[in-house]
C-alpha cells in the first residue's frame, strides 16, 4: 500500500463481498454452497468466490451468497444450492468457477435453470 486511498479501496472491495454474503430480506435470491471439509476438498472454496465475484460484477443486489456445512450428498461436491423466491430449489453439482459464472448468466439473471448441471442429471 502506498496511499490512504489505496487502503479505502480495499476496504470498500471487502465491504462490497461482505454486503453480498449477507441476507438481509426476503424475496431475495439465495446462493448456498456447501463447504464442509469434502466440499472445501473438492473445489467449493474458488466456487464460493466465483459467485461472489459475479454476482459484485454485475451489480445484483438482490442475490446473497451464504455458506453451509455438508449437504449429504459428498460424492456430487461442489454442491451449490439455488433458491429464487417462489420457485423450486435448485442443486447443481460437480460445480467449478466457470460452472458457476454460467448459473449466475442463465439461472439467476435470465431465470433458466442449468439442466446439466443439476443433481438430477448427475444422478442418470
Amino acid at each position: 500500500m502506498k496511499s490512504i486511498e489505496e487502503l479505502k479501496a480495499i476496504r470498500d472491495k471487502a465491504r462490497a463481498q461482505m454486503n453480498i454474503r449477507e441476507e438481509n430480506e426476503d424475496g431475495n435470491i439465495r446462493v448456498v454452497v456447501g463447504m464442509a471439509t469434502c466440499g472445501i476438498a473438492a473445489g467449493a472454496r474458488p466456487v464460493l468466490n466465483a459467485f461472489v465475484d459475479e454476482i459484485a460484477k454485475r451489480g445484483l443486489h438482490n442475490v446473497f451468497v451464504a455458506q453451509t456445512g455438508c449437504i449429504g450428498l459428498c460424492q456430487f461436491e461442489p454442491i451449490v444450492e439455488v433458491m429464487v423466491p417462489g420457485q423450486e430449489k435448485v442443486t447443481y453439482c460437480k460445480m467449478t468457477p466457470e460452472k458457476a459464472v454460467r448459473v449466475v448468466t442463465d439461472h439467476i439473471v435470465n431465470g433458466q435453470p442449468v439442466a446439466e448441471f443439476t443433481i438430477g442429471e448427475a444422478t442418470k
